[in-house]
């Protein structure tokens, strides 16, 4: 690999890695301080969930969904006033279920759309931004609506207790000692372990098919990855474990990779936003391909809303105000193209803690929040002239 293409494809690492050790400089290292390293989850976990989501609508041809941050706060808003009005112990399993089936209620509706009527993408999600963005408004009646069901709140992220207990701490008796959390330290090096276990199996099987591949350079890649893990989780077992709202993330991002890379569903994406015409001559359904991607959406809408109103402990008219901004931010900058059929779920990762830690970092630097916008403006812009160059430079 030549050092030209190295920089290439690993930009948005690198860049990831500059901009960390920029805000340790300028805030004396107080953003990687396990309490800000602990926030920079819990605040941007709803970007996560709904660039996954994302993702897989940029991956059919450069699409997005500009509906999302109205449909999370309709979604919570109606979970928000069942949990309200009902006194049950059992009333926020009832809101959860209503709250995803409205996300999924209404990506499948707006993928009927833009799917089988052949509707903008653009344009039906933008009808959806200002009609959800309403209905909310109508739900609320203008008001806050609080949230005090101590199970939601813990289960979903938000309150003083949205954490793994420490089980192994606990079952050998406590000394007086709660720091270093134990149990936080065996899930990141079993974590770990899985992750270093995968990727010699991929290079195991690149060996056995004589695919040319840079060994060492994975290798490489590998060991650093693996770092990144075990710092991260020593830094959480310092501060009280593992978020519950990282579980989250991380089954969203389990499936959500699986989806991209192993099911036929996650080749048809990449097929239909590399040449729809081809795909659907192939034989492949392309409007169940969309109505696919537009579904998932809103059902990530619909679990983005819960993580919101549980972090939020309550939801107002105005949450999940640019929320599809930050998601589509996310994929671009993570090397989603801009044109569909390029784009990975491990790419979008990056995208999104960049754009954690440049908000983080702009915080407890006392940075204007209008400039903090105008960072993020040109970061999104940067990453998007990257893509076009790059497609320019190939062609």
């Amino acid at each position: 690999m030549t050092v030209g293409t190295f920089f290439q494809r690993y930009t948005m690492i690198i860049a990831l890695v500059a901009v960390i050790i920029f805000f340790s400089i300028i805030t004396h290292g107080k953003n990687l301080m396990p309490g800000n390293i602990n926030n920079v989850i819990a605040q941007n976990g709803y970007v996560f969930v709904l660039a996954a989501g994302m993702l897989l609508c940029i991956l059919t041809g450069g699409n997005i969904d500009l509906s999302v941050g109205s449909v999370v706060c309709f979604a919570a808003a109606v979970g928000c006033v069942i949990m309200k009005g009902n006194k049950s112990p059992w009333a926020w399993v009832i809101a959860v279920l209503v709250m995803l089936a409205i996300g999924l209620a209404v990506g499948t509706f707006q993928g009927f759309w833009i799917a089988k009527v052949r509707v903008p993408a653009f344009i039906a999600t933008l009808a959806g931004m200002y009609a959800f963005r309403g209905l909310s408004t109508v739900v609320l009646g203008g008001y806050q609506v609080p949230v005090n069901n101590k199970t939601f709140l813990d289960l979903f992220g938000g309150g003083a207790d949205c954490y793994v207990p420490d089980i192994i701490r606990t079952w050998i008796g406590s000394t007086g000692v709660t720091k270093p959390n134990l149990t936080c330290l065996l899930v990141g090096i079993l974590v770990t372990r899985f992750f270093i276990k995968i990727k010699s199996n991929k290079i195991q099987a690149q060996k056995r098919l004589n695919i040319e591949q840079s060994i060492l350079g994975q290798w490489v890649s590998t060991g650093l990855i693996s770092v990144v893990i075990l710092l991260l989780t020593w830094q959480l077992a310092n501060h009280k474990g593992i978020p519950t709202v990282l579980i989250w993330i991380g089954l969203v991002l389990g499936v959500y990779q699986y989806i991209t890379t192993k099911t036929a569903m996650g080749r048809h994406l990449y097929a239909v936003g590399g040449n729809e015409k081809a795909t659907a001559l192939s034989g492949v359904k392309t409007r169940n391909v969309f109505w696919f991607a537009y579904a998932s959406i809103g059902l990530m809408a619909g679990l983005a809303g819960i993580l919101t109103a549980a972090r939020m402990k309550g939801i107002d008219p105005t949450y999940g105000d640019g929320y599809e901004m930050d998601a589509i931010a996310a994929c671009f900058i993570g090397g989603a193209s801009a044109y569909g059929g390029i784009g990975k779920v491990s790419g979008m990762i990056v995208g999104a803690v960049l754009m954690g830690v440049i908000n983080q970092g702009m915080n407890i630097a006392s940075v204007d929040s209008n400039y903090q916008k105008v960072v993020k403006g040109i970061v999104l812009l940067v990453a998007v002239i990257f893509d076009v160059l790059s497609k320019r430079q190939k062609r």
